[in-house]
Formats: C-alpha cells, sequence, structure tokens
C-alpha cells in the first residue's frame, strides 16, 4: 500500500504493530522499524535477506532522543550540533555498554512526526535486499516486497549518507558520502 506523507499517523500504527514502512529519505528510499521491538527487527532482516549478524542505523528525531541509546562526549555533540541533521551518520557508544550504534538524525518534517509520535528511534536502513542495489522508487519496493506501507516521495541527494566513526580518539570515515572528513574536521582546524 502506498500512502502520501499527510496520512504519516498511518505509518505510524503500521511501525506500532511491528511492521515496515518505506520512507523517501534526504538520501534513498528507506526501511524502517520500532528501535524496541524484536519482532519488528526478525522481520525487517527477513525482509531484506540480511544477516542476522549485521546491524541495523537508527534515526532519532533530536538529540535528546540520541543521548537516550547513545554516550554522546563535547566533541561528538559539537560534530552532531553542526552537521545533523544532515546526510551524516555517526557511530558512538551504546549507553548499555553492549557496543557501537549508527545513528542518524531526522531531518524531513514527517519523518521527524513520525519518529515523536511513535517516542522511540526507528531502525532505518537503505530499501534493497542485502547486497543488491538500493531501490529508487516505490514499484521496486514493491517488486521486492520489502514493506507493509510505502511513504510516496522523492529522495534528494540519491548517495548514502557519510558514516563517521567518533567511538575512539581518531575520526574514522566508515563510508563516504556527501559530508566529507574536512566538513568534519572543520571546527577542529579552525582551533587546531
Amino acid at each position: 500500500m502506498i500512502i502520501e506523507k499527510k496520512d504519516y499517523k498511518y505509518a505510524v500504527d503500521v511501525l506500532k504493530k511491528d511492521g515496515i514502512i518505506a520512507y523517501p529519505t534526504d538520501t534513498v528510499y528507506g526501511l524502517a522499524i520500532r528501535y524496541n521491538s524484536n519482532k519488528a527487527l526478525e522481520n525487517l532482516i527477513n525482509r531484506k535477506k540480511r544477516p542476522k549478524e549485521k546491524s541495523f542505523p537508527i534515526m532519532v528525531s533530536n538529540l535528546k532522543m540520541l543521548k537516550k541509546v547513545a554516550i554522546v562526549n563535547e566533541r561528538s555533540e559539537e560534530i552532531i550540533n553542526r552537521l545533523m541533521p544532515g546526510a551524516l551518520t555517526v557511530v558512538l557508544n551504546k549507553n548499555d555498554e553492549t557496543g557501537t550504534i549508527a545513528i542518524r538524525m531526522a531531518h524531513e518534517e514527517t519523518l521527524k512526526k513520525i519518529i515523536e509520535e511513535l517516542n522511540e528511534p526507528i531502525y532505518l536502513t537503505s530499501a534493497n535486499l542485502s547486497n543488491y542495489p538500493t531501490c529508487n522508487s516505490p514499484d521496486e519496493i514493491v517488486m521486492y516486497n520489502l514493506a507493509d506501507v510505502i511513504v510516496n516521495g522523492e529522495t534528494k541527494e540519491g548517495i548514502a549518507s557519510t558514516i563517521v566513526d567518533l567511538t575512539g580518539d581518531d575520526i574514522k570515515i566508515l563510508r563516504q558520502g556527501p559530508i566529507s572528513l574536512d566538513d568534519i574536521l572543520n571546527k577542529e582546524n579552525k582551533n587546531g
């Protein structure tokens, strides 16, 4: 089923019932589920045909929600405040000390509303079968049966976000996207 953004409350209901929604992000179409549901996570892993040991990034609506799941030091907070929301995924240590987590911040208003109404982060991953190209249209998502509901819309940049690891002393780019290492280091370079 394809819905319009104005019908976002229907997408929230699907998420609350452990379903999967497809959503046009600022980079590519993504698949989203509730963060706090093992059933939804199992559903997503099966639909994408993805190995269980590979983790999914999450998306939050704001810095306050981000701090509920991850440890944010002064350097990380400065980078987050300067470059997020945007085409950046930050890898941080989890608050529960069970490892690391990759986090994006919602930029688009309807997606922020979905996360806020759900009142928890969402797992958000590219809309594709594991090791296949990302789907660029609702038709492709339907063809691969990847979601229970698709929110109709346009993606903007068409390339996946930059992933940066902020867990150690050195900042490491794990996947290059629209935001460069120079962009990330910009503040530090000015003060250095």
